[in-house]
């Protein structure tokens, strides 16, 4: 799989851990990145009380923080989790 400016996940066995927590974190940001927009379609449809868009909210940004953590701890930047698809383009959208 090719990242972004046409570098490579390094599957390299000297490089297998950090390989696949690259990619364990790709998959947990798209995943982040899919709820948090699923819970912004439902604040704006009015679906939800104070309470539960308090939550959701509080929620995200834990796990963003923690995302951020993680990514720091393996020395990963975020641009890093964004795998480039080639003629699709990049797996995770621009934010």
């Amino acid at each position: 799989m090719s990242e972004p400016g046409g570098r490579r996940i390094n599957a390299d066995p000297d490089n297998t851990e950090r390989s696949l927590v690259t990619l364990v974190l790709t998959v947990v940001e798209l995943l982040r990145q899919l709820m948090e927009k699923q819970a912004l379609r439902r604040v704006d449809s009015d679906d939800l009380t104070d309470d539960q868009v308090e939550a959701i909210g509080l929620t995200l940004m834990r796990l963003e923080e923690r995302m951020a953590e993680l990514c720091d701890h393996f020395g990963l930047e975020p641009a890093d989790l964004n795998i480039d698809l080639g003629p699709l383009g990049p797996l995770l959208p621009e934010r």
